[in-house]
């Protein structure tokens, strides 16, 4: 895409000498209107001087010309360009390079804060202080026609100014709703990613860094419909810590903490990738784990678990309860889960009473850091 700064006006509104020549035929400016205002050059020359200084005069009369303006530099600078415009004017000629300055012209007062009412006052200024040189002069031709052709190439002016009005605005347009995309754009990307963190931390329990149990049941339905569909076993596994509520009630709740915390990067450690550990509340704990059997997730996960757990904190242990549904028919979510927490009742009570270690001493140790 070409930029506008590797183009001309003319290039950027597609103006040709074709599409000036049928502008002209538009208006009605013929040669004979091109002679008439050619003729009476010289009379606008004699009277150039008095015309821009008497325009300028009704023009820093208006407060918000006066303030555009803004000092003397700029206002000589304002009245030289005005003195080619109307030299321009009476030449005769209005051809590409005439039209290429009328466009020019319309950019810089766009730039610099020249709104069109402010313009065609001013058109309407100058056609006056013209239209009064008229009357006080002897002419060559007659005055209604003079003026009747002076008219037609204004109009061809002021429509070559507007459409470089009306570009510039458009650019501007474009613009803002570019900025306003990549604004909503951004503002879109930073909610959805702020989304994903509130999600993300609602997801997970801050203390075990596990998935929290509200996710359990629409995760574990997912899970038992895929494995359906591809008649594979999944397993879920339910665990307890071991005389939790004694050894938090007599150590307190910080030390209890972190042996909960222990549990859950133990879980983390052991699990496979498509694995999903949850902390279910309190001191219990699930894992779901698709494609596995019961047998396998024994061996290998609650084994390595285990060993894991005591690596991080080796008074604690946990039982065990594991629920194996499918390859050839599947228990409900809700059928699972309690299958598998009866099952760890079970272990439970077949276990000795005591597995954490409740002296004074051993307290301190695990508060210590020696975990």
């Amino acid at each position: 895409m070409i930029k506008q700064t590797e183009q001309t006006l003319l290039e950027q509104l597609r103006i040709t000498e074709f599409e000036i020549e049928h502008r002209k035929a538009l208006f009605g400016i013929t040669e004979t209107d091109c002679m008439n205002l050619k003729k009476h050059q010289d009379l606008v020359d004699k009277n150039l001087e008095t015309i821009v200084e008497d325009f300028y005069k009704i023009q820093t009369n208006i407060p918000e010309i006066s303030l555009i303006i803004g000092d003397i530099d700029t206002l000589g600078r304002l009245k030289s360009a005005q003195k080619n415009y109307i030299i321009d004017l009476f030449s005769g000629v209005y051809d590409i390079e005439y039209v290429n300055n009328r466009l020019r012209i319309g950019l810089v007062h766009k730039r610099i804060g020249v709104e069109p009412t402010l313009y065609l006052s001013a058109i309407y200024a100058l056609k006056t202080l013209i239209y009064e040189l008229f009357a006080r002069s002897k002419l060559t031709v007659e005055k209604g026609t003079l003026i009747q052709s002076l008219e037609k190439v204004f109009m061809f002016d002021v429509t070559l100014v507007f459409e470089t009005y009306i570009r510039s605005m458009l650019s501007e347009i474009e613009m803002s709703k570019e900025k306003s995309e990549r604004y909503a754009q951004e503002l879109e990307e930073k909610v959805k990613q702020r989304t994903q963190e509130l999600e993300e931390i609602a997801r997970v329990d801050m203390l075990t860094g596990l998935i929290n149990v509200r996710y359990l049941d629409e995760t574990l339905t997912k899970c038992l419909r895929a494995a359906e569909r591809r008649s594979e076993p999944i397993t879920l596994v339910y665990m307890d810590v071991d005389d939790f509520k004694a050894f938090n009630d007599t150590h307190g709740h910080q030390i209890g903490d972190e042996i909960l915390r222990a549990v859950g990067v133990a879980m983390l450690n052991v699990s496979r990738e498509d694995d999903h550990c949850f902390r279910y509340g309190g001191d219990e704990f699930c894992v779901v784990m698709p494609n596995c059997t019961e047998k396998h997730a024994q061996d290998i996960y609650v084994e390595r678990l285990k060993k894991e757990i005591h690596l991080l904190h080796e008074a604690v242990d946990v039982t065990v309860g594991i629920a194996q549904t499918g390859p050839l028919s599947f228990l409900k979510p809700h059928e699972l889960i309690s299958q598998a927490d009866e099952r760890m009742y079970i272990q439970k009570h077949l276990k000795p009473e005591t597995k954490i270690s409740t002296s004074k001493k051993g307290a301190a140790k695990k508060s210590s850091g020696e975990v």
